[in-house]
């Protein structure tokens, strides 16, 4: 599949960076990574006001950065970030953050959930889940929950435990996201080789920090794809990138949604790869879903 220019010369420029792979780094190590591609992409931009807070979570304090673009907003994102559930922090995903509150009007609830394999599963969907019910009640409805990659599945996530008596969702905002567990699929094939930003042995690197126990796995609160029933779900907004491993399981739970009754929109970028929508500036296609992302965050509040 074609390659945007944009990203090829991203691709280009990590491959002539050298430097190990992530599955040859340990965790730590791999929390480097997402600052130089935040020092690449810039700094997001001016927002009417940012501060930092921090949310009761079930095993302690949750930082969290609060972005308001306008003075009371409409409603509330909770907005997970990607990386696995390994790597990623407020800094690293404070230019992508920005623009999405700029774009949508919103407020934005950008949350610093636990980390993998200090903290494993369930703890950064115990968070997240915990910092929706927080948000729900600091600020009231409207709320919607957002997140790229592994941010992407704790916002699925947190779509379903919501489901049982949890706060009203109105949207569910998934980038590529990662909804299971399974790659031994036919697409997961194409990503043996390590020429993109995420390849399938990154993936099992990354599942194997979180969610080193198989049975863990498979359960609906780590593998959304896998729950019983998708039927009351919020209403979804799916970005996909063409030359990624997560986009044939983001397809398959897109279907699986629009079976269950579910107001589902697929907006794909064939020629992106993953993480384009956390690199605005780096990847001009990024600052446009961006703007896209924002824009059906709007017309949900």
């Amino acid at each position: 599949m074609a390659i945007d220019a944009q990203a090829q010369k991203l691709l280009d420029m990590m491959a002539e960076a050298g430097g190990p792979p992530l599955t040859a780094m340990t965790p730590e190590e791999a929390r480097g990574l997402p600052a130089i591609l935040a020092e690449l992409t810039g700094a997001g931009p001016d927002i009417e006001t940012v501060r930092d807070v921090e949310i009761p979570g079930p095993a302690g304090v949750i930082p969290a950065r609060i972005y308001e673009p306008v003075a009371n907003p409409p409603g509330t994102v909770v907005y997970f970030h990607g990386g696995g559930w390994v790597i990623g922090d407020l800094d690293t995903w404070d230019a992508a953050v920005r623009n999405l509150a700029n774009e949508s009007g919103a407020r934005v609830v950008s949350v610093d959930y636990r980390l993998a394999p200090e903290h494993r599963f369930p703890a950064a969907a115990d968070d997240s889940y915990a910092a929706t019910e927080w948000a729900a009640k600091e600020f009231g409805g409207p709320i919607v929950v957002a997140g790229d990659s592994a941010g992407g599945n704790l916002a699925a996530v947190v779509s379903l435990r919501a489901r049982e008596g949890g706060p009203e969702i109105a949207l569910q905002v998934l980038i590529y996201p990662v909804v299971d567990s399974d790659l031994t699929t036919e697409h997961y094939q194409r990503f043996q080789e390590t020429h993109f930003i995420l390849n399938t042995p990154d993936m099992a690197w990354f599942w194997d920090h979180y969610a080193p126990d198989p049975a863990d796995r498979v359960r609906p609160d780590a593998a959304p794809l896998r729950a019983a029933s998708h039927e009351g779900l919020p209403p979804a907004w799916v970005l996909l990138a063409g030359n990624d491993p997560l986009f044939a399981e983001g397809e398959a739970y897109a279907a699986k949604l629009e079976g269950a009754g579910v107001p589902v929109t697929v907006v794909r970028y064939d020629d992106q790869i993953h993480a384009f929508f956390t690199l605005p500036n780096l990847i001009e296609a990024g600052n446009r879903a961006l703007a896209e992302a924002g824009a059906a965050i709007k017309a949900a509040l």
